[in-house]
């Protein structure tokens, strides 16, 4: 049903009365003779805060599907993940209808209706909590839809059957993106007095996750507006007559340095609070039978923390402090409902891998301490611990055993086992697995019954992003310069969990010498992109900074099966279980890289010749245009001034 049509239809239906809590949290949305019965008390408006909560694309909840969640929320087309998506390829067209349009809008529709409710509520100090969540939520949704729409239909009420929502014009993206901000203003005002700032495992809404979110948006589009343009020098916009949304700047719209400051301000209070901590939980494990296989791997079960037996320390949930904002998961009554551990939703490409620096903070086509990538597991040497926590080497052990029956328990004795069992092995026999992989957001819980029984918490906004957007903030107001003092303070904490070499002045001149022309800003984006590969960041971050259509257009690579002339391990090593080769040079004619692909950023190293190729650039067609996607076509039937986006 389309976002018009339910908006209409809301408005003449009657649901069924009911004198139960639960059944008021499981409908969507309510009408109108329903709300009367509600929001009579604290305990009403909070039940109808919570219910704002499930209404969130984390893993599959409140009507979502797994389809759409791997679509968006694991980077999926982009240059990091080896999985393909055509609207980030660029091969898609306009379609009738786009699920994320209408169910967005039905969150929207449930955030008004508490607000509402607030505003003739008689004692408003004692609902300011609920109150603050729902302008958290309305923010969050319209953000969503401005990322992938432009400009929006700004639905800023329950609407009614003459309402702008339902025929009016869109909103541009100047008065999108003030809407945004005036609504995180009110949660942050209503949160901080009402909402005790926590890391508590259930999920509610804080002043300092509305913050958070406030520097999201800020640096989102400070760096959009330097790098795509302001007004009509945005393609994107369009001229609102013809099509698209149009350029009307609200007055005392911030200019790029203002979004750019208050990016960074919010992000510094939000470090200052003791409460957060980056998660270092896993890094010894003293009572596993194989305690240095667990060396460094915090940032692998950070993502996969369940119940306490899912990790070799025992820690559990309770155990996170870096996690701002979550969507809570449980074993109970609100498990993933995905195939994320069989599926793997984040392979690596060759680039990712790349990308990953040697320990003493240099590229490996520059860092004495790479290896190579000829013989086994040699590449992974010396390498950042993000990598090898989140990318199996090749025969390494498996966990999990009671998954699907492939892994070991923790307290087993690896070296008692026979050598082709609990081991990963590749499989290149088919050009559906392109050698790499990718463990984030996999399972080692060994009482796992089946796919979709994983638990763990959907983390949407994180410290370690804060010390991300707190050091690109920094360095793009300092033209590219940032101090050693704000790298220390922000992004190299998250550096030192990988144990990469801290990112400084010396380390720049250094590379520079080395021939290296690594710089500041790209550092911090090289950290973004390792720290953040999967969380659905990627092509937001690719399009803000103006160079999308560069980066996406490339060949998307695999391992290496001949490097400089010389073949890998890969050609001739037989799988340990069966005897079989693990390569076929047959099925892998013409999808062999013949060439050297460059990179964006120079200080990247290029993939040369020998790699398997998983999408050939001539399926790689994004454009400007492709920056934001198309408005679903009935939407404009049903309401014509709806105009489509420039060029779809």
């Amino acid at each position: 049903m389309k976002a018009n049509k339910i908006i209409i239809c809301s408005l003449v239906t009657t649901m069924l009365m009911t004198s139960c809590l639960n059944d008021f949290l499981d409908l969507e949305p309510l009408d109108s003779q329903t709300e009367a019965i509600y929001f009579n008390n604290l305990e009403q408006f909070q039940a109808a805060a919570d219910n704002l909560h499930a209404n969130i694309y984390a893993f599959v909840s409140a009507g979502t599907s797994a389809n759409d969640v791997y679509a968006i929320n694991f980077d999926y087309g982009t240059d990091l993940n080896i999985a393909g998506n055509d609207a980030v390829s660029g091969t898609n067209a306009a379609k009738t209808s786009d699920t994320y349009y209408t169910k967005t809008y039905q969150w929207l529709r449930a955030c008004n209706q508490l607000i509402e409710k607030g505003q003739i509520y008689s004692n408003p100090n004692e609902i300011a909590g609920s109150v603050g969540q729902a302008h958290f939520f309305r923010a969050w949704h319209h953000f969503f839809l401005l990322k992938r729409y432009g400009g929006i239909s700004l639905m800023m009420s329950t609407p009614t059957t003459d309402s702008d929502i339902v025929w009016g014009p869109r909103a541009s993206r100047y008065e999108t993106i003030k809407a945004i901000l005036d609504d995180l203003d009110v949660a942050i005002d209503k949160l901080k007095s009402t909402t005790v700032t926590s890391t508590k495992n259930d999920g509610h809404v804080t002043v300092d996750a509305a913050k958070a979110l406030k520097a999201r948006v800020c640096l989102f589009e400070g760096t959009w507006e330097k790098y795509n343009g302001i007004g009509s020098a945005d393609a994107t916009n369009g001229d609102g007559v013809k099509a698209g949304s149009g350029i009307a700047i609200p007055e005392n719209y911030p200019s790029v340095t203002d979004f750019l400051t208050m990016a960074k301000n919010l992000s510094s209070d939000v470090m200052s609070n003791d409460n957060f901590e980056l998660f270092l939980g896993v890094e010894s494990a003293s009572e596993s039978a194989n305690p240095d296989y667990y060396a460094h791997t915090s940032y692998f079960y950070l993502f996969n923390l369940e119940e306490s037996n899912s990790n070799p320390t025992g820690v559990s949930k309770a155990n996170n402090k870096e996690t701002i904002f979550r969507t809570v998961y449980n074993h109970t009554n609100k498990k993933t409902q995905m195939n994320l551990t069989h599926s793997e939703p984040v392979k690596m490409t060759r680039k990712l891998m790349d990308m990953y620096l040697c320990t003493d903070g240099l590229p490996v086509h520059v860092s004495p301490l790479f290896k190579g990538y000829t013989s086994m597991n040699e590449e992974f040497e010396n390498r950042d611990y993000r990598l090898t926590a989140c990318h199996p080497k090749t025969l390494d052990y498996v966990w999990g055993w009671g998954m699907y029956g492939t892994g070991a328990d923790y307290k087993t004795d690896i070296y008692s086992l026979s050598a082709n069992k609990y081991q990963y092995c590749p499989n290149l026999l088919t050009n559906s697995s392109f050698g790499t992989r990718g463990r984030k957001f996999c399972s080692e819980l060994s009482t796992l019954g089946a796919a979709g029984d994983e638990a763990m918490d959907y983390m949407h906004i994180r410290l370690a992003e804060i010390y991300l957007i707190y050091a690109e903030a920094t360095c793009e107001l300092g033209n590219g310069i940032i101090s050693d003092t704000d790298l220390e303070m922000s992004i190299n904490k998250v550096r030192a969990r990988g144990g990469i070499a801290p990112l400084n002045a010396a380390l720049i001149a250094k590379a520079q010498l080395l021939g290296c022309n690594m710089t500041f800003l790209g550092e911090i984006r090289r950290e973004r992109a390792l720290e953040l590969y999967g969380e659905g960041q990627r092509i937001g971050d690719l399009c803000r900074w103006g160079i999308a259509e560069q980066v996406l257009g490339k060949e998307r690579c695999g391992v290496y099966v001949n490097y400089g002339g010389t073949d890998s391990y890969l050609v001739n090593m037989k799988n340990p279980v069966t005897g079989v080769n693990v390569y076929s040079s047959s099925v892998w004619a013409g999808n062999i890289v013949n060439f050297e692909v460059g990179y964006e950023d120079p200080a990247y190293t290029s993939t040369k010749t020998g790699a398997l190729i998983v999408e050939h650039k001539a399926n790689r067609k994004f454009a400007k245009k492709n920056y934001i996607q198309p408005i679903p076509t009935d939407e404009i039937k049903l309401n014509p001034k709806l105009l489509q986006n420039p060029e779809w």
